[in-house]
């Protein structure tokens, strides 16, 4: 099971201001929220680039969580100097990476998760393919956020070396059949823009809190770990995948109808229900006509239902027990998602945010009662006979 200094050091990337020595928006302008709209990002590029050409999607989402880990440990050497120093000590720099990833508890990481780490780092033909894609998510982020830093900054020296280095390095990535398809799609455009306003929106947004954290970060969070948590288990690699990505868009109806928080949502008899049957028709009506039809089904499998376990039977979504996935459809054909672990690393996520800021002297009783109540609900939890809820006692207040 992954250790409590590997827990705490993901959330440092919560804290880690992007940008800062320009002017720039206060909110959504973390690590943690460039990495969760990179991903976004990696998501679409490998939808596209899977029309021409093969994507090895565990090597897309591994190589994207590496290059977060490798981020949160060197975010505070600008850009620039980040690119010379990895060109002439890039070695060094990345057995110093792994020294410290392992000293936190990546080799706890199940099915040789670190050791696939270190081939990222050091194997430059070991997932060429996805890190070309990775590396076009991260420019195009870059872009995205400079597009905003650009508007406060014009006249700064140097900010138009900046852009014009942004955009050369953009254009480096046009032999990429996604990044031509993208490129000219207005309405992917508006998808990715759309939820990248999910890095404005604050969680917990009636507490103060320290550190805060959006629901795009929220998002990366649950799927990080929902990914961990399903190498507990011996998943095939389709659950793998949906359980990453489940937990990635499980939170997505929010960039409409923004976080409306549980306590209000349970406040009506029905009005849980109600929001969400107006979550999903304002999905159908925005987003998802956004997307390529035949990504559509993919995405409402994502966050129709989201915390039910299911699969997929003749072609209809089936509700099932985690159990009955491990005894019965453990298997690519039946695309199953463990909808109790996207709930768990949800609820633990909350947790966290509530146990941070609790310690960090930011308290309120909407934080000590939601931190109590979620150790109450979810600190005994088993899935598949894992006991995945002692994660919740490395982050008790008593």
């Amino acid at each position: 099971m992954v250790r409590e200094s590997f827990l705490r050091f993901i959330y440092q990337a919560a804290s880690m201001q992007r940008w800062n020595d320009h002017i720039r928006p206060a909110k959504g302008f973390t690590e943690l929220d460039k990495q969760a709209h990179k991903l976004y990002y990696a998501y679409v590029l490998g939808r596209l680039e899977e029309e021409t050409c093969p994507v090895d999607w565990m090597k897309m989402i591994e190589g994207a969580l590496f290059e977060f880990f490798q981020r949160i440990l060197l975010t505070d050497i600008k850009p620039p100097i980040f690119h010379m120093l990895m060109e002439k000590h890039g070695e060094q720099i990345n057995r110093l990476v792994m020294k410290e990833l392992r000293d936190l508890g990546l080799g706890d990481i199940k099915q040789g998760f670190g050791e696939r780490m270190e081939t990222y780092l050091f194997d430059p033909d070991y997932s060429r393919h996805e890190k070309m894609i990775l590396r076009a998510s991260h420019y195009f982020v870059t872009n995205w956020e400079f597009n905003i830093v650009y508007q406060f900054s014009k006249g700064f020296y140097g900010i138009e070396d900046t852009r014009r280095n942004i955009e050369k390095q953009l254009e480096q990535h046009q032999d990429l059949d996604c990044v031509r398809k993208l490129v000219f799609s207005h309405s992917l455009a508006d998808f990715l823009n759309l939820i990248g306003q999910l890095r404005f929106q604050q969680r917990w947004a009636q507490t103060q809190r320290i550190p805060e954290t959006s629901v795009a970060g929220h998002m990366l969070i649950v799927a990080l770990l929902s990914y961990i948590l399903t190498l507990e288990m011996d998943a095939c690699e389709k659950r793998k995948y949906n359980n990453f990505f489940a937990g990635l868009f499980h939170d997505l109806p929010e960039v409409l109808t923004r976080d409306i928080i549980s306590p209000v949502k349970n406040s009506v008899d029905g009005l849980s229900d109600l929001i969400k049957s107006i979550e999903e028709e304002q999905m159908e009506k925005m987003l998802l006509p956004l997307l390529p039809e035949k990504w559509r089904d993919e995405i409402r499998y994502f966050t129709d239902d989201e915390f039910s376990c299911r699969i997929i039977l003749d072609g209809k979504t089936i509700k099932v027990s985690t159990e009955k996935i491990n005894e019965l459809y453990n298997s690519d054909v039946f695309s199953p998602v463990d909808g109790s672990i996207t709930e768990f690393c949800d609820k633990f996520a909350a947790y966290m945010e509530a146990y941070l800021s609790i310690k960090h002297g930011i308290t309120s009783k909407n934080l000590v009662d939601g931190h109590a109540d979620l150790y109450r609900r979810f600190a005994r939890t088993k899935i598949a006979g894992i006991d995945m809820g002692v994660i919740f006692d490395y982050f008790r207040l008593d």
